[in-house]
């Protein structure tokens, strides 16, 4: 599996949607991706590529894209 793949999926199984759709997400603006969601997306990616993710980058997770720029960080390249 990709890490594309694998990021993908954390998106649709933590924030129960459609593979579709996750690339349009944004925090708050769904009604999956509210806190509870969020720290559901957080587990799974740092699941999905073994890594521990920094408060700061946490909080920074606002969407699908900037998630990508912030596993950048963790050399996790999608």
């Amino acid at each position: 599996m990709t890490n594309q793949e694998k990021y993908l999926n954390a998106f649709v199984a933590a924030l129960e949607v459609a593979p579709g759709e996750a690339p349009t997400l944004t925090y708050g603006e769904s009604k999956s991706w509210d806190s509870v969601g969020h720290m559901a997306l957080v587990a799974a990616l740092e699941d999905a590529f073994d890594i521990m993710m920094e408060m700061d980058d946490i909080i920074d997770l606002s969407s699908f894209d900037k998630g990508k720029e912030i596993l950048r960080k963790y050399a996790v390249e999608i």
